[in-house]
């Protein structure tokens, strides 16, 4: 699954500030700064279920899944027309993001299911 695309080296571009984020492991992550993105959407608010009512549900359940909230960026597409402005440029040249990136205020999901 790609994530980020390069789309270029000497195109002008919009585009976002790179942020490279790097864990204590070694590791690092290049991202975008969408704050600027940000102030122009509208967020999504979606209620977080009270923890006694979710531990009920649990409860009654005959099958319960784990989801790795760690690695859980990236899942959903973004439609071409959106490229655009997902755009980050560094010493490397221009990338694009192909998966929504996280820290995105607001994205509509690819499938409803």
């Amino acid at each position: 699954m790609d994530v980020i695309r390069k789309i270029g080296h000497n195109e002008i571009v919009k585009i976002t500030t790179p942020v490279l984020i790097t864990w204590n492991d070694g590791k690092s992550r290049l991202c975008g700064d969408f704050r600027a993105l940000n102030n122009y959407t509208k967020a999504d608010s979606y209620p977080i279920p009270r923890i006694p009512h979710s531990l009920d549900k649990l409860a009654k359940a005959i099958y319960i899944t784990k989801m790795d909230f760690m690695k859980g960026f990236h899942q959903n597409g973004v439609k071409p027309n959106s490229m655009e402005i997902l755009r980050t440029v560094c010493h490397m040249g221009i990338y694009e993001y192909t998966r929504m990136p996280f820290f995105i205020k607001l994205h509509q999901p690819t499938s409803k299911g």
